[in-house]
This record gives C-alpha cells, structure tokens and sequence, in this order.
C-alpha cells in the first residue's frame, strides 16, 4: 500500500512538467513552419521548466540557491541545443 502512496504521491507532482514538456513538443512539430514562434515556444518551455523545478523544491521544503542554478543552466542548455538545431539551416 505504500507503494501506491508513494507513486500516488508523485505523479501528482510529476503530471504537470510532462504536460509542459508535452505541450512543448507538440507545439514545436505542430508550428514546425514557423521558426520564430519554435524559438518563443522554446524559451516558455525552458521558463516552464524552471518555474516548475522552484515550485516543487519549494513544497518539498528543500529549495537553495543552488537548485534554482541547476534548473537555469539546464534550461539554457536544452534552449542552446534547439536553437543550434532551429537556425542552423
């Protein structure tokens, strides 16, 4: 029963980063004709992800400075590799 709690537990905080991570994919293919609205696109996602990765450290009573660093540089580097994919044509 554990088990169930705890998965319970996670994917309460879990669902909405796939929702973001998801949306961000399925507006990146949809709008796959539009580089300028993919860069936007990109950037909110990274945004997303960063809110997300303070919002859930901060529940769980375990957010520090260097947290919140370490979802920053790997937003900037996820932004880093789409850009390099997106303007290299």
């Amino acid at each position: 029963m554990e088990f169930m709690n705890d998965f319970t537990h996670h994917i309460k905080h879990y669902t909405p980063l796939i929702g973001i991570l998801a949306a961000g994919f399925f507006g990146f293919w949809l709008f796959s004709f539009d580089r300028l609205f993919q860069i936007a696109l990109i950037i909110a996602v990274g945004a997303g992800y960063v809110t997300w990765g303070i919002i859930h450290h901060h529940i769980h009573k375990d957010l520090h400075w260097e947290v919140v660093v370490e979802y920053v540089v790997v937003a900037f580097l996820g932004i880093v590799i789409v850009f390099s994919l997106i303007l290299r044509a």
